[in-house]
């Protein structure tokens, strides 16, 4: 269903999922990719990369102001790690402090 118009869900999952796929492909190994977009758009995208069926989206809940989400890509594909996370950790001391 379009919301006020917009695209729908899996119209932005074919456009985002594959910026996210074709940026990954160029990390070195052990690298880290940052996404940063709305959260139904991440949600969706998400979804997309995990393989589930579209109408399952929803069951990953939302994504809170500030938050984010972490995946890994495995052997057998991508796997969600963290979701909706928003605390750092502690920071590491130098011994110059």
């Amino acid at each position: 269903m379009r919301r006020g118009g917009g695209e729908l869900e899996t119209e932005v999952a074919d456009r985002a999922a594959p910026v996210v796929l074709h940026h990954a492909e160029k990390l070195p190994d052990n690298g880290t990719l940052v996404m940063v977009s709305h959260g139904g758009t991440i949600r969706t995208t998400i979804g997309r990369l995990l393989g589930l069926d579209s109408h399952h989206w929803e069951s990953l809940g939302g994504l809170s102001n500030c938050c984010w989400s972490v995946l890994g890509e495995g052997a057998r594909g991508w796997r969600l790690l963290e979701h909706n996370a928003g605390t750092l950790p502690e920071p590491v001391l130098g011994d110059d402090d």
